[in-house]
C-alpha cells in the first residue's frame, strides 16, 4: 500500500476509449445521521446534527460546536478483536465501508483476485491517532512521536482496515488534500478501474475533535466562535463568520460499469467528469482556480453549464472565500443561473469526509429527483446573484456539480449523472 498524490488534471487523452464508472453503493456517517437513509432523510428535513462539543471539554477553547456523528457505539459497528487496533475515524470508517459494500450487493469473495481495491482520503483524521499514541507513550515514558509519523500511521490504519476486513487486495492508495480529497479518491480510484480493476471503495471519513485537532485548525483562523449553532456556519450568508468542524463522511463503491452491468446491479449515477486545479501561489495574483476548474470537469463529461441543474457548493462559511465561490459559479453559469446548494450546513466541514458526503448527496437527490436545502442562510448575500436552495426543492435532475476546495489551493469538481444520461448508458 502506497500514499499517493493526487494527480492534478483531467486524465482522459483525446480519441482513448472511455470505460465508464458508475457509483453503486453508499455508506455515510455524519454528524445528522448514521447510515445512509438516516441521514439522508434528515438532510432532506433540514435537520442539523452541529452541537455543542462533547468529544472532549471544549469549554476553554474560542469555538465550541461542532459536528459529531450521532448514536454510534462502536461494539455494536466493530469486531471486537479490532476494537484495540482502531481510533474512532477508523470505526466510523469502517462502518460506511460495510454498508457500502453491502449497499452495492458486490461480493469481493466472488470478484477475481486483485481486482477489487480501497483508496480512500484523509487528511485531519491523523491529529486524533497522533493524539492518543502520544498520550499512551507520553504515560509508558515513550519517545516523541513526530507529526508525520502520526499521519502516517492513520492512512495506514484507515485504508489499511477497510482493505483487511473486506479482502481486497487489489490497488490501495490514500489522497491528502484536505476538502478536497473527497473528490480526488474518487478520481483515482476511476482510474485504477481504468487500469482494469473491477470495483474500488473509495470517498473519505476524516476529522479532528480532540484537542490537538481543534488547536490546529483554530491556528488557521477560519473557524466560526459563534456559540449558537443556528448562526455558527452560515456560507453566502451577511453573517458569515467561518465554519463549524466536524466528522464523518461517505464511502462509496466505484465501479467498472460493464462488470456492474454483468451483475445486474443498481447503479446511482455515473462519473461523467472531474478535474482538479490549484489556486496561485499567496501574493503572486491571478485568479482563484475553482472557476476553471469545473469547467474542466464540464468539458470532460462533454457538457455545458446549460446541462447542470444543480451544484453542491463548497461553502466554505469565510466571506472572501465565499466570495470567490460565488463569483466563479456567476462566470460558469449567469446570475441564479443553476439552482446551488450546502448541505453542509448541517454537518459542518468534515476535512477530507465532506466532499465525498457531497457526492453521496449529489447521487440521491439525482435518485430521488430532490436537491437538499441550505439550512440557516436567512439573510444571503445579495451581490453573490446565488440560487441558493433553502427548502428542499423537486427536480427535475440529470446532472449534478460537485466542488470542494481544501486548505493550501487545492480545487476539486466532479460531476454526475443519472444512469440513462450517459452516453456509454446505452452503448
Amino acid at each position: 500500500m502506497t500514499t499517493q498524490t493526487a494527480e492534478r488534471t483531467a486524465d482522459v487523452r483525446p480519441g482513448a476509449a472511455r470505460p465508464t464508472a458508475v457509483f453503486t453503493g453508499i455508506g455515510v456517517t455524519a454528524p445528522n445521521g448514521l447510515g445512509t437513509e438516516a441521514w439522508w432523510r434528515a438532510t432532506l428535513a433540514g435537520e442539523s446534527g452541529i452541537r455543542p462539543v462533547s468529544r472532549f471539554d471544549a469549554t476553554g477553547y474560542p469555538a465550541r460546536l461542532a459536528g459529531e456523528v450521532p448514536g454510534f457505539d462502536a461494539a455494536e459497528h466493530i469486531p471486537s478483536r479490532l476494537l484495540p487496533q482502531t481510533d474512532h475515524m477508523t470505526r466510523l470508517a469502517l462502518t460506511a465501508a460495510k454498508e457500502a459494500l453491502e449497499d452495492s450487493g458486490a461480493d469481493p469473495a466472488e470478484l477475481p483476485e486483485y481486482s477489487a481495491g480501497v483508496v480512500t482520503a484523509a487528511s485531519a483524521g491523523g491529529f486524533e491517532f497522533g493524539q492518543r499514541e502520544l498520550q499512551a507513550l507520553c504515560a509508558k515514558g515513550g519517545q516523541h512521536v513526530s507529526a508525520y509519523q502520526s499521519y502516517a500511521w492513520f492512512y495506514a490504519v484507515n485504508t489499511g482496515q477497510i482493505s483487511i476486513r473486506h479482502k481486497l487486495r487489489g490497488p490501495s492508495g490514500v489522497l491528502v488534500t484536505e476538502q478536497a480529497g473527497g473528490l480526488d479518491a474518487v478520481a483515482q480510484a476511476r482510474r485504477q478501474l481504468r487500469k482494469g480493476s473491477r470495483l474500488i471503495v473509495t470517498g473519505g471519513v476524516d476529522g479532528a475533535i480532540c484537542p490537538w485537532g481543534w488547536t490546529a485548525q483554530l491556528a488557521g483562523g477560519r473557524m466560526s466562535t459563534v456559540a449558537d449553532p443556528a448562526r455558527a456556519f452560515l456560507p453566502f450568508d451577511t453573517r458569515a463568520a467561518g465554519y463549524v468542524a466536524g466528522e464523518g463522511g461517505a464511502i462509496l463503491v466505484l465501479e467498472d460499469a460493464a462488470a456492474a452491468r454483468e451483475r445486474g446491479a443498481r447503479v446511482y449515477g455515473h462519473l461523467a467528469g472531474y478535474a482538479a486545479t490549484f489556486d496561485p501561489a499567496p501574493g503572486r495574483g491571478g485568479e482563484p482556480g475553482l472557476g476553471r476548474c469545473a469547467g474542466l470537469a464540464l468539458n470532460e463529461a462533454g457538457l455545458t453549464p446549460a446541462d447542470v441543474d444543480v451544484v453542491f457548493a463548497d461553502a466554505s462559511g469565510v466571506p472572501e472565500l465565499d466570495r470567490q465561490e460565488a463569483a466563479a459559479l456567476g462566470a460558469l453559469f449567469g446570475p441564479r443561473g443553476v439552482p446551488v446548494t450546502a448541505p453542509k450546513t448541517m454537518t459542518g466541514r468534515l476535512s477530507a469526509g465532506g466532499a465525498s458526503l457531497d457526492l453521496a448527496a449529489a447521487l440521491l437527490s439525482l435518485r430521488d429527483q430532490v436537491v437538499p436545502p441550505t439550512v440557516n442562510v436567512t439573510d444571503p448575500v445579495e451581490a453573490d446573484g446565488l440560487d441558493l436552495v433553502t427548502q428542499a426543492r423537486r427536480g427535475p435532475l440529470r446532472t449534478a456539480l460537485v466542488l470542494a476546495r481544501g486548505t493550501g489551493g487545492f480545487n476539486a469538481a466532479a460531476v454526475v449523472t443519472a444512469e440513462d444520461n450517459s452516453p456509454a448508458a446505452t452503448a
